[in-house]
């Protein structure tokens, strides 16, 4: 079944002068010449992109859009009518947000968080600002330690609520952030917490000993790369070890400790030395 605004695996059915045609069941989709990949002969599967172009026909492209159907993404308006705005979405074609769906209305070159959807009326794509109606912690998809895509979304007095996996809503706590953070940051985090009430806590990065796993090859390799000696320890500032090991204080003491307890490294008074 073909899908607008998803990627499809096609299969090539036929070769013309500018392009090639793949098979949807039908007359088939073209993938313009442009896109064709190197060496792509009829018979073969090539994973394509789909949507309409400026002519409102089914497009095929090996482009990479910024985001796809069902996403929440940061967008910069590249033009704007009385009729609604055009954003980069990384294709050859802008993705259209119709005055309705905007907030406070959009000008040019800003960039705005939102949501992009099937028109059903036109069947092509479109984006929404109005994401709220998109969101729910109603029925959740997730459970305590599953790794999501967290998405920022507003700030709060208690840290900054955020879109999970572009379909529920938590809290980043401001003792969980260790980085600038802004409205339309995307990055992966896993689900610390789940309230009676289906509220939400998150964390960044991975959930207990698997980040332990990951961050140990990294300071390894950072301790090697610096004549095996860091001046990073247990009561250096969180916002130094962050801006160098890209991990939060809490992961680089466990990370630290369990290679002390495998006799990798040692601990000196103001930092740690490779064994």
């Amino acid at each position: 079944m073909i899908k607008v605004g998803e990627y499809n695996n096609l299969k090539v059915i036929r070769e013309v002068a500018f392009g090639v045609y793949l098979d949807d069941g039908a007359e088939g989709i073209l993938l313009p010449k442009r896109f064709m990949p190197e060496n792509i002969k009829i018979g073969d599967d090539i994973n394509v992109f789909l949507y309409h172009d400026g002519e409102d026909r089914m497009i095929a492209t090996t482009q990479k859009p910024k985001g796809i159907l069902g996403d929440i993404v940061k967008l910069r308006t590249i033009s704007v009518t009385p009729q609604g705005a055009f954003l980069d979405n990384g294709l050859m074609k802008d993705i259209f947000v119709p005055k309705s769906k905007q907030q406070r209305g959009m000008i040019p070159n800003g960039e705005y968080l939102v949501k992009i959807y099937l028109d059903e009326q036109t069947g092509r794509l479109a984006a929404t600002e109005k994401i709220e109606p998109f969101l729910s912690n109603d029925d959740l998809t997730v459970k305590v330690l599953d790794e999501v895509d967290l998405t920022v979304y507003r700030r709060t007095d208690i840290g900054y609520v955020v879109i999970i996996n572009s379909l529920h809503t938590g809290v980043l706590h401001h003792n969980e952030i260790y980085r600038d953070i802004t409205a339309g940051d995307q990055f992966k985090g896993f689900i610390k917490k789940i309230y009676p009430d289906n509220k939400i806590d998150v964390a960044a990065g991975k959930p207990g000993y698997n980040r332990v796993e990951d961050e140990t090859q990294k300071i390894l390799r950072l301790l090697n790369e610096n004549d095996g000696y860091l001046p990073y320890y247990d009561k250096s500032d969180p916002e130094e070890i962050y801006s160098f090991f890209g991990m939060s204080k809490k992961t680089f003491k466990m990370t630290v400790g369990n290679l002390y307890k495998q006799k990798k490294i040692s601990l000196e008074k103001a930092g740690i030395r490779l064994v």
